[in-house]
């Protein structure tokens, strides 16, 4: 199994546009920015499901050559998988228009969100054919060319307390992972790119695994209302802080997983930077801070 980041910031990337902080200051001077969060995964390097679209997904794209298209305008990309309904994973959906037809997984949740809410589902659908298919928390996904090929996928649900942006009213399935599995070999995969606690269902769907790339959004919970950018701290926003003495650095090494990759770092989080005490106590614990471009073989 083979896994591409192509964006490994939160929502805004980093540095964001409308932000003086000084980790987006420092990101400026030294270039060292990252685009809006997402994932490429394929069971044999030819045929690519993405996971979630950024709005930044056609520089990700080409920035990939395994993602250019081969002739024509025959694609590599099978399909995109949803983790949730925001924004900074779903713009990029209108971006993919162009389209022959896209198929889509996400639960019946997110695609209410997308329908009724921000409405991204049905524009795109003025643009091009759109074949959704339902993602059921707990069952596995008919992904059947990477089963073919080996690679089998199931999503779990992320218990969320967030704000309900266009109060659908549903709370099943409006946040979701993705644990995928070699067949071939066993090894197994959990991308995570938001969490707000790991509950014991949860931590069952991380435990073991061969890599994990779990959200790394804040450093600490009141990272955001100590600079004086927001009114809301890390958890209550939906995200699990890394630090502190019940955050995901605390919490994970019990999970027996090989390899631990943060990603979904906001603008303001010091561990996007090489240099800061931060980083260097993640990388202390044998943890990694995913860059734009990393691959992962499983």
């Amino acid at each position: 199994m083979l896994l591409r980041v192509l964006g490994s910031a939160a929502g805004g990337g980093s540095p964001q546009w409308n932000c003086g902080c000084p980790v987006c200051a420092a990101v400026r001077s030294r270039g060292l920015a990252r685009t809006q969060s997402s994932v490429a995964v394929s069971a044999d390097g030819r045929r690519w499901f993405l996971i979630n679209a950024s709005p930044d997904v056609r520089a990700q794209i080409e920035a990939f050559p395994a993602l250019h298209p081969r002739d024509d305008r025959t694609t590599p990309l099978e399909a995109v998988l949803l983790t949730d309904a925001e924004l900074d994973h779903t713009l990029g959906l209108l971006l993919l228009r162009e389209a022959r037809a896209l198929r889509l997984y996400a639960t019946p949740a997110v695609r209410e969100t997308l329908c009724v809410g921000s409405g991204i589902l049905r524009t795109l659908e003025r643009y091009c054919p759109v074949e959704w298919r339902a993602v059921t928390p707990g069952a596995g996904l008919a992904l059947a060319l990477a089963l073919a090929d080996g690679l089998s996928c199931r999503a779990f649900d992320v218990p969320t307390g967030k704000r309900d942006r266009f109060g659908t009213g549903q709370d099943h399935g409006r946040v979701v992972g993705y644990r995928l599995t070699d067949e071939r070999t066993g090894r197994t995969l959990v991308y995570l790119p938001g969490v707000q606690s790991l509950a014991p269902a949860v931590r069952g769907e991380i435990e073991g695994c061969a890599c994990l790339l779990i959200d790394g959004t804040c450093w600490s919970d009141d990272e955001l209302v100590r600079l004086g950018l927001a009114d809301r701290t890390s958890r209550e926003m939906g995200h699990l802080p890394v630090d502190g003495p019940d955050g995901s650095l605390a919490q994970l090494p019990s999970l027996g997983v090989r390899r631990t990759v943060f990603v979904h770092m906001n603008n303001t989080n010091p561990i996007l930077l090489e240099d800061t005490p931060e980083r260097r106590i993640v990388e202390k614990s044998g943890m990694e801070v995913a860059t734009d471009g990393l691959e992962v073989q499983v």
